[in-house]
């Protein structure tokens, strides 16, 4: 398994290279509730990922000013936020705009053309992302429906507006 060391830092978007970082602090127990439900509901998940459970994701939402580290061990699951003049040392990095993430989790985009149209950049351990990829495509319904789920009206309302976005983003290819 190779681990990279190198730090990716990207400039911060438009206003925000101007405000301080965002509070991740914030953000961290709620991560925390999204892949405890994600794992509790698709147990099978984990037997997907076979020796990569313990692997270290590096998720790049690019355009959010921070990303995300995913270690799906479920002995010690972990799903946080960092900086992104912090990127935390990893073995495969997932990095492509935010809405082809989320059209990921929603079971609407495909993996393959997203990668081979290069709107999805892997890098590292990339035998740990197909793993992961398939491990996510076995799972029932929507990924990111649970998740707006969890929030209630507002959650679901909130990724009805997302999907609208990249489907008009969608009509603009």
């Amino acid at each position: 398994m190779q681990e990279s060391t190198d730090i990716h830092p990207a400039p911060r978007p438009g206003l925000t290279r101007f405000l301080p970082p965002m509070p991740l602090f914030l953000l961290q127990p709620i991560l925390k509730r999204v892949v405890t439900r994600v794992a509790r509901e698709n147990p099978s998940l984990f037997n997907r990922l076979g020796p990569h459970k313990t692997a270290r994701f590096v998720v790049d939402p690019q355009g959010l000013p921070f990303g995300l580290l995913l270690i799906p061990n479920p002995e010690a699951l972990t799903f946080r936020a960092f900086h992104r003049n912090a990127e935390p040392p990893s073995d495969a990095r997932i990095a492509g705009k935010f809405l082809d993430l989320l059209g990921l989790m929603d079971g609407g985009a495909d993996g393959d053309a997203l990668f081979f149209s290069r709107d999805l950049d892997v890098s590292g351990n990339t035998e740990a992302v197909v793993c992961l990829r398939n491990a996510l495509d076995d799972v029932e319904g929507s990924i990111a429906e649970t998740v707006a789920g969890m929030f209630g009206a507002p959650g679901r309302a909130a990724l009805t507006g997302l999907r609208r976005m990249a489907a008009k983003k969608g009509d603009h290819a």
